[in-house]
């Protein structure tokens, strides 16, 4: 049994801010911005429903026969003249992408945003082999000097107003206080346009896999990711193998789906199919390429049936937006690289389930991920599920499995509930909901039973 560290840092966490006003004020303010521009988004669709539809059962037939999926990318990419690593955890990713960085003797790295990369903590992993890894995407970037992992996996800095940004600069940057957001964008982009000539190593993750093509798509907005990969000599991209999709045609399916849902637009700015590395006739681009196809634990959701459904997951934080758990909590409270509902089902899969079960009960189980999501996946579903199999596994404490034993007790001994009068049922709920419901609200207080009231009524 885990010791139940991890659980109370999340309650503790919880507890400071959903008190925290200002905090709230500004993730109701940028995801209030975010709700707007979806709704617009999601005009291009002629038919919406039959669109997520579509797309779900794409993802369905992928991740059903994912092996020969991933043998079929692996043979044409490698015909490209690409090159194939596969990593079956985070210490095999790194370590591959350590082996690299030392035959190109390369000192420095820069990134485009890639949440696999936060997963397998590669920043800190290169820090300590003394290679420097740059964050080029704005809001990792600003992330990254606060010394903070991302907020939220397509908004990494969301939790930030442009005042905090501001201060922030001018702490780590020493320029000027109090720029605007257009001054603070082009002091990021001073200091990391001579980054991308400098650097040895190109690093990105991965949006889509492209099986018939032997493609990885990279979708941006800030063009920073094309940077990342065209003027270093080695480009790295880490993907996890869940990311595949069968055909480069699907492509007018998930591109607008990701960008509608992830950020409103009809599609993203930049939309990238790196297929190998720089051919003779080509101006630009890596001399060499590499994609490290990850497990690190998604095996483990493609072996339970009652969570692979997780796999189809495209990643455009739109759960995380409609979820009032995340709304008032954040996403550093989660003390995980995927926060938010979806994050909440895959976490205690890909990690150990009895340290991480915890964040599947921090939902209220309303079922909007589900309804918000493009591919339709049964989230609240799959938090259910969850903390179903916490139960089969023995993994709940003592002083909760005995409190629902009392509960299924008293609710199907009608008797039971009727001995005991209403200043009994005061006292006892109050005492036994103190220090959770009763903290910060007033007393509960039963002045009849319903059974009574119904009598009454009906007499």
């Amino acid at each position: 049994m885990s010791d139940n560290t991890l659980k109370k840092t999340f309650l503790n966490k919880c507890e400071i801010k959903a008190m925290d006003a200002e905090h709230k004020r500004k993730l109701s303010f940028n995801i209030g911005k975010y709700n707007d521009t979806v709704v617009k988004g999601k005009m291009q669709f002629a038919d919406l429903d039959n669109a997520r539809k579509k797309a779900k059962n794409i993802k369905w037939k992928t991740i059903e026969d994912l092996d020969k999926y991933l043998v079929e990318f692996e043979m044409n990419f490698t015909k490209n003249g690409g090159k194939v690593i596969w990593a079956q955890d985070a210490q095999e990713a790194n370590e591959a992408i350590l082996e690299i960085c030392k035959r190109h003797q390369a000192r420095q790295v820069v990134k485009s945003k890639s949440m696999v990369t936060e997963e397998i903590h590669l920043n800190d992993f290169l820090e300590k082999n003394h290679i420097e890894s740059v964050e080029t995407d704005l809001g990792e970037y600003i992330q990254q000097l606060d010394g903070e992992p991302p907020y939220h996996i397509v908004t990494p800095a969301m939790h930030k107003s442009k005042e905090d940004v501001a201060k922030l600069f001018h702490d780590k940057l020493g320029v000027e206080p109090h720029l605007t957001p257009s001054e603070l964008t082009l002091v990021a982009r001073k200091n990391l346009r001579a980054m991308y000539t400098s650097a040895e190593i190109g690093v990105t993750g991965g949006n889509f896999l492209l099986a018939d093509v032997g493609g990885v798509c990279v979708t941006e907005n800030e063009g920073n990711g094309r940077l990342t990969t065209a003027f270093p000599k080695v480009h790295i991209a880490i993907v996890g193998i869940e990311k595949m999709i069968p055909s480069i045609n699907d492509l007018n399916l998930y591109w607008p789906l990701l960008a509608t849902y992830g950020t409103g637009q009809n599609v993203t700015v930049y939309n990238t199919i790196f297929t190998g590395a720089r051919k003779k006739d080509e101006t630009d681009g890596p001399e060499e390429m590499y994609v490290i196809l990850l497990d690190n634990g998604r095996t483990n959701l493609l072996k339970d049936p009652n969570v692979r459904e997780s796999m189809y997951c495209i990643r455009c934080g739109s759960c995380l937006n409609a979820c009032p758990v995340y709304k008032n909590i954040g996403g550093h409270t989660y003390g995980a690289t995927y926060s938010g509902p979806i994050g909440s089902v895959i976490t205690p899969h890909m990690k150990d389930f009895d340290e991480f079960k915890h964040l599947s009960y921090a939902s209220s189980l309303c079922g909007n991920c589900t309804e918000v999501c493009p591919l339709k996946i049964n989230i609240h579903g799959m938090l259910h599920y969850n903390r179903t199999l916490a139960v089969k596994l023995h993994d709940t404490e003592f002083t909760e499995n005995t409190a629902w034993k009392m509960w299924k007790l008293a609710m199907t001994h009608r008797s039971m509930m009727d001995v005991a009068g209403a200043g009994i049922k005061t006292k006892v709920v109050n005492s036994i909901f103190k220090n959770s419901w009763g903290k910060r609200r007033d007393e509960l207080s039963f002045h009849t039973s319903f059974k009574k009231m119904f009598a009454e009524r009906n007499s």
